[in-house]
């Protein structure tokens, strides 16, 4: 059954899949495999929403992927304001722990905000922001990182030394593309990276996933 998606975007915004179908997708925040362990305000689809400059250049760099035989993997992308507080909300309630053993086992939640690792705006909101990685169309399978999606630790900062040869190779090839293609990195997670001409750059939106 083919879903119909169900909103007017705001001007400007697209569904990825709208524009290249190929590219893989696994909205985390979707679901419960993410650091709170549930299904985050604001995400009431699995869809991905982009800006339409972020679309492009997204399409521009899968197509060339896929003549390696690697496709992209979006973990996230838009992302609005209510899933931001969501988080802040819940970085403020100490007891709850449920996936601290897989997501930040070595960083205090008390320390979250300290450290970067959550805050009050993000630019996912902007719409032009993109959470992912590269897996391989033969057998399904991420490229090995090195670090999970969304781990809270040194061990997810681009150039981490304590891993593999492979891993590094891995993150490499990641961070040249989106490089290459006009996207900046973020120091503390090989995963993120945000378009540099973004078309909203200080708008946050707030609109659902859907």
């Amino acid at each position: 059954m083919v879903q119909v998606q169900s909103q007017e975007l705001v001007k400007g915004f697209v569904y990825l899949a709208d524009v290249d179908s190929s590219i893989k997708s696994e909205l985390r925040y979707f679901s419960n495999q993410n650091f709170i362990g549930k299904p985050i305000d604001g995400y009431k689809n699995n869809c991905v929403i982009v800006t339409k400059e972020t679309a492009k250049v997204l399409k521009i760099i899968q197509k060339k992927l896929l003549k390696e035989g690697l496709s992209l993997k979006i973990f996230d992308a838009y992302r609005p304001q209510q899933a931001v507080d969501h988080f802040v909300k819940w970085a403020k309630e100490l007891n709850d722990t449920l996936m601290k053993k897989e997501f930040y086992p070595k960083v205090p939640k008390s320390e979250l905000f300290k450290r970067g690792y959550i805050a009050s705006k993000s630019g996912h909101t902007r719409g032009s922001t993109v959470d992912l990685t590269i897996v391989n169309i033969k057998t399904g399978k991420e490229l090995d990182m090195g670090s999970p999606y969304d781990f809270f630790g040194a061990k997810s900062h681009p150039f981490y030394r304590k891993i593999t040869e492979k891993q590094k190779e891995n993150r490499m090839l990641l961070r040249r593309i989106m490089l290459k293609n006009g996207f900046n990195p973020y120091d503390n997670e090989w995963w993120h990276f945000t378009l540099k001409n973004e078309p909203f750059p200080k708008t946050y939106f707030n609109f659902p996933v859907q």
